[in-house]
């Protein structure tokens, strides 16, 4: 097939049409091509590929890898003047290859370097020997905000600070790789790397299973075993600990904990008890024996570290400095990204290692050091200049670090003069020129400046690498573009063999064991969220159902001041919305609050179910402000009350039936049944409206069944009857409190003893007293106070299962 590839390419005339604009930049290395312009041995094959496609299929192709990632939900959160915003996740199309020889090169170097930061953090926070023997100044540890006194003579559980770590690279004119930079406080986009090859092989199927490229799912899967291993031995679980839905990498967050099977927990979700970390479910208080933090270490614990903050869980310091958890990575960890770090890891490695570093470090002079600071004066032009304290590469500390070159006179001064006074304060580093690689643009490839992130996990036999990560790829020439806060795009990166790889996945083999995960298990905030979703969706429903019925009136008579139409905006005028506006926004209110509920547990969310979600948002805001009143908002109600049928039958067929979805459901039978009662009590009153009975039929969706199971005439008795007390109307009340007996029931009890929980006894009673109701007992009143009882429930289930 490749040979095939390449005739068809040469038969067609497009060998060059990709390239023929292609051109590497003087100085420059190019990925694809080497400096003639020449596609180099790697890239032969897939440039073929890509030619006899032809720049129109292309262009398909990559449409289809941006669509799968819009269905997914994947997004960034840029943050800039206008606040933050959720942004589509900008994939660059074309992967970056590299060869599986030169791969196991650049993995050796980055064992070797997780090994030496793993003896630095240990002697860091242990001994202090590199300090004691002058190989690290003491300023830069005691200085540095990332070093946690808190922690000083700690010993991590299970004897390791560094779990899972990142490094940038960026391959220099040489040829060779450098680190421009290590992540070891809470890497982020291990799971966007994964969403890159689900992308990228949309686009380029044939290409991927013809190429022989290592598999990223086994990296995950050793990670994954090595964690619950860690958790089984000290009887506990694993969790992954986010700052948030704020946080900008949220979405990795929830990806990576419904990937891999593990809860997703917020600071709020925890609390240490009996010497141990433990996490709120509505079964009670479960141990979390290994924290996947992903939030950086300072905010975790507002009594000891950060006071000010509000995302993390007061103690948690102490059960790390107990060893009663497994910190994933260890705390104060961070202070291993300090960039001044970068200028005494070569001495570091030969003292503690006794080998120079396979991969070196961009150059880096502390001007702390007389010497050092001449060399950065001496060579200003050549360098960029920053704060020795960074924990952030130079291109995206939003203009903290500057290149020499760039500054005018005054300003070159100034920062001379600021050196020359107080020159531990600044790094310099060597300007790094980094290597280019393609990306699509407009019909054709062109080049742009990459740098690569790689991972490395802890195992039980060690380092593992991922075979893979993401390239950082800019949207222009300037090297600072590819920071993603400023427009970057991230390509998938394709590590590729000469030979047939395994094909790993997630699964476990045959042979292994399993464990199920113990239904009860789920955090208490979870399980409010997915209750108030179910409520805010009913909420929904039931004011679409009356939005309709207005102007379907609306529009027959044309006459807002009916007797019918007031009473409805009677009904709604204590609640705040306007029944008049064709798409109220109270109504949208309550869409924004079903998806933030939702977006809070989207680790325990579908994506289909997400995207039906967001699908519906975008359709109520877009009717916002296009829909006007009568005929039109009719059929814009019945378009918004068929998308949400959809989204509460997918997620009636497609969710497991474990506790998190006994909590949606009570939360939709909550509400039905609340707004059922409330809506009857205004529109079966004696001196109700002519046309009242007819309309509440209707908006309980019961018109047809009224009619097969009464052949008689609408009246207050029979519109009870069905939407009050029949136990086999999905609309009527007495159905909800059926559905809420059954489920209220199935929630983990409180002690076990086998007693009833408050709110089981409260639906208990409840459903007994409406279960030997008569029509004529429903008055007004009565249903009034009905719709408080089933209101109630709430407090109930707040009190035993949210507290």
């Amino acid at each position: 097939m490749a040979s095939g590839n390449q005739q068809r390419a040469g038969e067609t005339g497009q060998v060059q049409s990709l390239l023929e604009h292609y051109r590497p930049i003087d100085g420059v290395v190019d990925e694809m091509v080497d400096a003639s312009g020449k596609p180099r041995p790697l890239w032969k094959l897939f440039i073929a590929s890509l030619q006899a496609l032809g720049p129109e299929k292309l262009t398909q192709r990559f449409a289809r890898a941006d669509q799968y990632l819009r269905d997914a939900g994947v997004y960034y959160r840029v943050y800039d003047n206008a606040g933050a915003n959720e942004r589509a996740w900008p994939l660059a199309h074309v992967p970056l290859l590299i060869d599986e020889k030169e791969w196991s090169a650049i993995s050796a170097g980055l064992i070797q370097r997780a090994d030496l930061f793993e003896r630095i953090a240990a002697d860091i926070y242990g001994p202090n020997r590199l300090v004691e023997a002058g190989l690290l100044p003491p300023g830069l540890i005691a200085g540095s905000p990332e070093y946690l006194r808190p922690l000083a003579g700690t010993s991590p559980a299970g004897g390791h600070f560094l779990h899972f770590c990142a490094f940038e690279l960026g391959r220099g004119p040489d040829g060779r790789w450098w680190v421009l930079g290590d992540r070891m406080q809470a890497p982020s986009g291990a799971g966007f790397a994964l969403e890159n090859r689900v992308a990228t092989t949309r686009a380029l199927s044939e290409l991927y299973g013809e190429l022989h490229v290592h598999r990223l799912a086994g990296f995950f899967r050793r990670f994954r075993d090595a964690l619950n291993s860690s958790a089984a031995a000290s009887r506990g679980r694993v969790a992954i600990l986010t700052p948030g839905p704020l946080n900008e990498t949220y979405y990795e967050h929830a990806y990576i904990a419904r990937y891999l099977g593990i809860m997703l927990l917020e600071g709020e979700d925890l609390v240490v008890a009996k010497g141990r970390l433990m996490v709120r479910t509505v079964a009670g208080l479960v141990p979390i024996s290994v924290l996947w933090r992903r939030l950086d270490a300072a905010f975790a614990d507002p009594l000891e570290l950060r006071t000010d903050s509000q995302i993390g869980t007061p103690g948690l310091v102490e059960v790390v400095r107990q060893g009663a958890v497994t910190s994933v990575n260890g705390l104060g960890s961070g202070l291993l990204e300090t960039r001044a770090l970068l200028a005494f890891l070569p001495r570091i490695s030969q003292e503690l290692c006794r080998e120079d570093l396979l991969l070196p470090s961009v150059a880096t002079w502390w001007c702390g050091q007389e010497a050092e600071r001449k060399h950065v004066l001496a060579n200003l032009d050549e360098m960029i200049v920053g704060p020795a304290l960074s924990t952030r590469l130079a291109f995206e500390d939003d203009g903290a670090s500057v290149l020499g070159a760039s500054l005018s006179a005054e300003a070159r001064a100034d920062l001379v003069a600021r050196i020359e006074t107080d020159g531990s304060a600044f790094v310099g580093q060597e300007a790094v020129t980094l290597s280019t690689t393609p990306v699509f643009v407009d019909g054709r490839l062109e080049p742009r400046p990459a740098s690569l992130r790689v991972y490395l996990a802890r195992t039980t036999d060690g380092w593992t690498v991922m075979p893979g990560g993401f390239a950082r790829v800019g949207f222009s020439l300037d090297p600072t573009a590819i920071a993603m806060q400023r427009g970057g795009q991230a390509a998938d990166v394709w590590v590729v063999s000469d030979r047939p790889v395994e094909r790993e996945t997630l699964f476990p083999r045959d042979s292994e064991g399993f464990d199920r995960t113990v239904p009860g298990s789920l955090p208490s905030r979870a399980a409010e969220n997915l209750m108030w979703l179910g409520r805010y969706i009913e909420r929904a429903e039931d004011t679409a159902r009356i939005l309709r019925a207005y102007h379907v009136r609306l529009a027959e008579t044309s006459d807002p001041a009916m007797p019918l139409l007031s009473e409805l905006r009677a009904y709604f005028d204590p609640l705040g919305i306007d029944v008049t506006d064709p798409v109220p926004p109270g109504l949208l209110d309550m869409m924004d609050s079903a998806v933030y509920s939702a977006g809070q547990v989207r680790d325990r969310f579908s994506p289909d179910g997400w995207l039906a979600l967001k699908d519906l948002s975008k359709t109520l805001h877009l009717f916002e402000t296009t829909v006007s009143r009568g005929d039109d908002a009719t059929r814009a109600m019945t378009v918004i009350l068929r998308k949400l049928a959809g989204f509460s039958g997918l997620l009636h067929e497609n969710m497991y039936r474990f506790t998190g979805w006994r909590f949606l459901e009570i939360g939709r039978r909550l509400e039905r049944g609340i707004q059922t009662a409330r809506v009857l009590a205004r529109l079966t009153r004696a001196d109700a409206p002519e046309g009242a009975l007819d309309m509440m039929l209707e908006i309980g969706d019961s018109v047809m069944t009224h009619r097969r199971q009464y052949p008689v005439q609408a009246g207050r008795s029979t519109v009870v009857d069905l939407l009050v007390l029949d136990p086999l109307n999905p609309r009527s009340i007495f159905f909800q409190v059926e559905r809420l007996k059954t489920e209220i029931g199935l929630l983990p009890g409180e002690n076990g003893s086998g007693h009833l929980s408050p709110a089981a006894k409260d639906i208990l009673k409840l459903n007994t007293a409406l279960a030997v109701k008569e029509p004529s007992d429903m008055t007004a009143t009565a249903l009034n106070a009905l719709a408080d009882e089933i209101g109630g429930l709430y407090s109930s289930l707040a009190r035993a299962y949210f507290s």
